[in-house]
């Protein structure tokens, strides 16, 4: 299905304040000590930001494996982002996927709080990088 350039802008647009909201409940749940909620939310307002990069740039938007592997390909390897960009995604994925599915693995302040101001860095990044294009 291909979508209009209005349609197009709408999703972008609701991506990124779906990314602004769940950044939001990221600090909420530090705020709270809930270390393995905030690692989930940190990787879905990350998620929502490139869903919406991704989306602005006309690449469709199916898998979590395939927007890193999209984001990689046309972003970090034109060098349009950084490999840093890059390693901080498959960071948050890995953490978030033992946060949420691995019953030995405990999410904590300390593994997690180094991740918020780089990621809530990388959104707004993509946020600049999608408004510089309209």
């Amino acid at each position: 299905m291909s979508l209009s350039e209005s349609e197009r802008k709408i999703i972008v647009n609701r991506e990124l304040e779906k990314s602004d909201r769940t950044f939001a409940d990221v600090l909420f749940c530090a705020n709270e000590g809930k270390w393995e909620a905030a690692a989930n939310r940190l990787y879905y307002a990350l998620f929502h930001a490139m869903s919406a990069l991704l989306i602005s740039d006309g690449f469709p938007v199916k898998t979590h494996r395939g927007i890193m592997a999209m984001f990689g390909e046309h972003y970090v390897r034109t060098e349009i982002f950084s490999k840093k960009d890059g390693a901080l995604l498959s960071e948050l994925v890995i953490m978030r996927d033992n946060a949420d599915y691995n019953c030995f693995y405990e999410t904590n302040e300390e593994k997690l709080k180094p991740y918020i101001d780089p990621t809530k860095s990388l959104i707004d990044k993509i946020a600049a990088y999608i408004s510089s294009k309209t």
